[in-house]
């Protein structure tokens, strides 16, 4: 079991992308006190966690009701993780959101920590993997989003933008990969004539 979460949270952790999100934290947490900032970790937090479960318990329903299968659903959220991730590496950075009230609700609990590409592969493992399994990998990265979010004012100053940076860069390569192989197997499912979901 310990594998098959393994499996599950290292492509999750790539799409996720704690280091990658930590810059914008740390510049739109900029200024405010520790209780403020932690009202936002929170906030954050709860809004991506909701968002993800929400999506992998109603996601498959609606998708077996429209008639969509595993391999339609593997293509098409392969080549959306590959886009995002080439946007991403051809990009100087992700964008800055300009902050509001619920700032911890949007934009970092959503689209930050958990948006599209979190979204598709989240669908896509439970079908693999299984629910379980997934929501495990799930909150476990969701958790060291906390833990990165927590320390960002010491990880800025370790790392600084520029490490910050080529590490997503490395990230997002990896990522690209991932969405590679999904539609590769999404391929191979639709040529078997095996329809799942």
């Amino acid at each position: 079991m310990l594998n098959e979460i393994l499996l599950v949270f290292v492509p999750m952790f790539f799409t996720v992308d704690p280091i990658g999100i930590l810059p914008i934290f740390a510049s739109l947490t900029q200024g405010l006190n520790p209780q403020e900032k932690r009202d936002i970790i929170f906030q954050s937090l709860v809004t991506a966690s909701l968002v993800a479960v929400g999506f992998i318990l109603l996601g498959k329903g609606i998708f077996h009701f429209l008639g969509i299968t595993m391999g339609d659903f593997m293509v098409a959220g392969g080549v959306i993780l590959f886009c995002l991730a080439m946007v991403d590496l051809t990009s100087q950075g992700k964008t800055r959101r300009t902050a509001s009230t619920t700032l911890g609700a949007v934009p970092i609990g959503t689209p930050l920590v958990v948006g599209p590409a979190v979204l598709t592969i989240s669908l896509m493992l439970v079908s693999v993997h299984g629910l379980a399994i997934t929501m495990i990998a799930l909150f476990l990265n969701i958790a060291i989003v906390g833990v990165v979010f927590i320390f960002s004012d010491f990880l800025m100053r370790f790392l600084g933008q520029s490490g910050s940076r080529a590490l997503s860069k490395v990230m997002m390569l990896l990522l690209a990969a991932i969405g590679v192989m999904m539609v590769r197997r999404g391929i191979t499912e639709i040529m078997s004539g095996i329809h799942t979901f």
